[in-house]
Order: structure tokens, then C-alpha cells, then sequence
């Protein structure tokens, strides 16, 4: 499935990013396919590699600035292609500059790359940082090889994007996945996360990243008004905190034909924990298989 996140809104705005659930296997609650092109950036197909709900992966815009507002944050790809001058994973630019994604036809998403100036002083990961016009213009002063990320009332964080290849992503720091959005022109490193914490900074989401099945990472809240327990998503970040957006027939509360449906993470060691007809926490891993630290996470759902 696949990926795609977009910033709207002005300055002020705060960018949101959401992933479309979709269905594949019984053990698919992190992958997704996304629809939302024109919401946001690059987009990446998402596998299910726990058994785990079968998820989707579209998602809203996000705001100029970067920030997320009413937009997608993961979204599907549109097929189309913007301009690529250059390649991030090579960061193949002319000395004093770097590759960075953009929206080269003026609206919120990330669908093109171009060479941009290094500033003085640039930043490294998780300095703050702002952008220049708006979040997705390309123009930051964070280092070469980062972006400005989650870009709120002007003033972002700065983050790594992924490194090596699109046949092989990996992150640079020790602590993140790599997300591919947006037809590969985002390619992110966020933190990883628990979610059954849900530790991740302000109102970011632990969700499970769709191309990484041993990864949850913390990605932008695209819920908006809805997002509650067996509310009806498109995309994987479209639901609140404690929730994923897994295959509906996880759950007898969820609308048979949606795309996807919020359901809530839970812990499998504790009793009684889910609200749903028939429902209970089943183990998001299959016993031993297990990442460490991950080894309680459940979801809420039908025993099939």
C-alpha cells in the first residue's frame, strides 16, 4: 500500500498527515493504501508484517508552513510525477546546497524535488528550524540530508531523511524508521514509539509504520473531528490517539464498507480491556515474533 502526506493551511497552521487502511493479510494493521494525493507528500506501499488488523494508508493535508491542519499526512500516490532535479537519497546538488521535497504546482503536497541553499548555521536533528514561505516551499535552515518537520505556527523540528536506497531505506540515527510517502519523494526518519504509551511529542501518533512491520513511529494526527473508537478512516493516522485504522471486520461496531475503522490498541496481559461486541485484545505479533519491547501489544478485535 502506499503512502502520501501533504502540508495546508498558512503559516500558522500546523500540517497533518494521515495513511489510508487498507487490506491485505490477516496481519495487516499497518499497512494502507492512500488516496489523498493532492493532501500530501510522496507515497509508499505498506506491508502488514504483525497480525495485527489490516490497516490503510491515505491521509489529509498539512498546512503551508509544514505544520499540520486539516490535511493528509500519509496519502496515497497519484500516479502522476512532479519535477525530481535532483535525489534526495543521493543528495547529488552542487556544493552549499541539498535535495529537498517541494510542491512545485502550488498546492500543500510534496510531489517534486529541487536544490535548495544550505543556510549558516544550519541545523542538526531535533533542532528547531523554520521554513521559508511555507512548509512545503523546501527552504529551511536545517542541515543538508534533514528537513523541517511538523512546522507549528512557524517553527518546526528538524529531521533526517532516510538514507541508502528506496530498495533498501534505512535512518542514520539508531532511534527511527524510515517512512516513504508521496510517489518517494518524502522519505522521513521519525522516532519510534509504543503505543500502548503513546510517548510520541505534542499531538503526534504512534502508529505502525506501513513499510516497516517491526516499527511504530510517531506520525501527525489527521483525525480532525472524528478519529473515536469504530469511527469509519481512510488513512492510518486518520484516528485519535490509542486507536489505528485496521480492516472493519475487526469489530461488529465498525461499518462493513468503509475503508478502515478505529479501533484501540490495548495491552494483551490485562483483562477486559476492550469495548467492542465479542471483542478482545488480541496480540498484534505472532508469539515469539515479536520486536523487543513490543511483546504486549494488542488491538481490539473479533477473534477470527
Amino acid at each position: 500500500m502506499s503512502v502520501l502526506l501533504s502540508a495546508c493551511g498558512d503559516d500558522g497552521g500546523k500540517a497533518t498527515g494521515a495513511t489510508n487502511p487498507s487490506t491485505n493479510n490477516t496481519t495487516d494493521e499497518t499497512s494502507a493504501t492512500s488516496e489523498a494525493d493532492s493532501e500530501t507528500g510522496p507515497s509508499q506501499q505498506t506491508t502488514s508484517g504483525p497480525t495485527g488488523p489490516e490497516p490503510t494508508t491515505t491521509a489529509p493535508a498539512s498546512t503551508s508552513d509544514g505544520t499540520t491542519t486539516e490535511a493528509s499526512f500519509i496519502t496515497p500516490p497519484d500516479g502522476g510525477g512532479g519535477a525530481k532535479e535532483c535525489d534526495q537519497w543521493t543528495q547529488d546538488c552542487p556544493e552549499g546546497q541539498k535535495c529537498m521535497p517541494y510542491s512545485g504546482d502550488g498546492d500543500n503536497a510534496w510531489e517534486s524535488l529541487k536544490c535548495t541553499p544550505v543556510m549558516e548555521n544550519a541545523g542538526s536533528v531535533g533542532d528547531p528550524c523554520t521554513v521559508e514561505g511555507s512548509g512545503v516551499s523546501g527552504i529551511d535552515n536545517c542541515g543538508k540530508g534533514l528537513m523541517c518537520w511538523d512546522v507549528t505556527e512557524g517553527v518546526g523540528v528538524c529531521v533526517s531523511l532516510c538514507i541508502g536506497s528506496p530498495d533498501a531505506p534505512d535512518c542514520a540515527e539508531p532511534m527511527a524508521s524510515c517512512l516513504i510517502s508521496n510517489d518517494g519523494v518524502l522519505t522521513l526518519c521519525l522516532p519510534f514509539c509504543d503505543p500502548l504509551l503513546q510517548d510520541c511529542p505534542g499531538d503526534d501518533l504512534c502508529i505502525p509504520n506501513p513499510q516497516s512491520p517491526d516499527a511504530f513511529l510517531c506520525v501527525l494526527d489527521a483525525s480532525g473531528e472524528e478519529g473515536q473508537e469504530f469511527d469509519a478512516c481512510e488513512y492510518i493516522n486518520a484516528c485519535d490517539k490509542g486507536f489505528t485504522c485496521a480492516n472493519p471486520q475487526v469489530a461488529l461496531e465498525c461499518d462493513a464498507m468503509a475503508i478502515g475503522c478505529c479501533v484501540a490498541f490495548c495491552d494483551i496481559t490485562e483483562a477486559d480491556v476492550c469495548n467492542g461486541q465479542n471483542s478482545e485484545c488480541i496480540a498484534w505479533y505472532e508469539m515469539g515474533q515479536a520486536p523487543p519491547g513490543l511483546e504486549n501489544v494488542g488491538y481490539c478485535g473479533i477473534p477470527q
